[in-house]
């Protein structure tokens, strides 16, 4: 059994596919194969079934495919850091966000981070929610992810930075507009800008939604960040509830209006990484600089 054939085996699991595994690695669909094999006869069972469109895991299989993949990510994590090491101290800080997160709380730390780390790159990997951010972690030797914290995930550490409460925003001519604060019960009827259906604010949402006795608001547009949702609600396409990001109750928009919504639970955000004990010095420092940031802030924030 070697690294490669763990390499290999993980790559078809995934992909489903002998012979999108051979393309990508440019090499036969027989040589994906022989890894396969030489896998089976070691451990002496099938790993893969075969079927008339690729190929699925077997029950062992996936018991090996879910170790060689934790084991990988370490390993991978562990040749960086000894690279970085050989180099003196250079190297690369590769992070997961959300469309909007580094604009929204990351500048700050950015600039810092640069300041006292010039030989380190910061490499960012745009996700659309945090469910593919997890993803990103595990197949493409990420360091960190920006997310909103949900439920536990096999093989990811999620540490919380903030919360976030909710605000409604809505032009500065709607009826509502006028008002200090917008009670749960209210926002039943209105007219609400979507979230992405898969995304975890989406699932907070709706699930906040449920424990008020609250239905759902009709909304015929759906977005896939929320400074969409907050632009069109200034285009007069819907209310859109939303976290209270960083510089909405500035200057830069006076067309809008941002009304609290206290029924609603606070996102919880943060990183999410495979180990944090396996993480570089400059991947803690990154981790570490955003989360005194947005402490220190008079508004904490996050992405997807």
């Amino acid at each position: 059994m070697t690294l490669d054939d763990l390499r290999v085996f993980v790559a078809v699991c995934r992909a489903g596919s002998l012979s999108a595994v051979a393309r990508e690695l440019g090499c036969t669909q027989s040589a994906v194969s022989q890894h396969v094999r030489r896998l089976e006869r070691e451990v002496g069972v099938g790993l893969v079934e075969r079927r008339a469109r690729g190929v699925v895991p077997t029950g062992a299989g996936r018991i090996l495919e879910r170790a060689a993949a934790d084991g990988m990510a370490g390993l991978d994590l562990a040749l960086r850091r000894l690279d970085e090491l050989a180099r003196g101290g250079g190297g690369a800080v590769r992070i997961a966000t959300g469309g909007t997160t580094v604009r929204h709380f990351m500048a700050e730390a950015v600039v810092e981070f640069r300041r006292h780390h010039p030989r380190v790159s910061l490499e960012f990997r745009t996700e659309n929610s945090s469910r593919s951010c997890f993803e990103a972690l595990a197949d493409h030797g990420l360091d960190l992810a920006w997310i909103t914290l949900g439920p536990p995930v096999r093989g990811v550490e999620q540490r919380p930075v903030a919360e976030l409460p909710w605000v409604l925003a809505v032009r500065a001519d709607d009826e509502l507009a006028g008002r200090e604060r917008i009670e749960g019960e209210e926002l039943a009827g209105l007219r609400i800008v979507g979230l992405p259906e898969n995304s975890t604010s989406r699932a907070h949402l709706d699930s906040a939604y449920r424990e008020l006795g609250i239905p759902a608001g009709t909304s015929d547009t759906s977005v896939a960040d929320w400074d969409t949702a907050i632009l069109l609600a200034e285009l007069g396409l819907g209310h859109a509830v939303v976290p209270d990001l960083p510089g909405l109750r500035g200057p830069g928009r006076p067309g809008l209006r941002f009304l609290p919504i206290p029924a609603l639970p606070p996102l919880t955000v943060g990183w999410a990484v495979r180990r944090w004990d396996a993480l570089s010095p400059a991947a803690h420092a990154f981790a570490d600089t955003v989360a005194r940031h947005r402490a220190g802030g008079a508004v904490t924030v996050a992405g997807d």
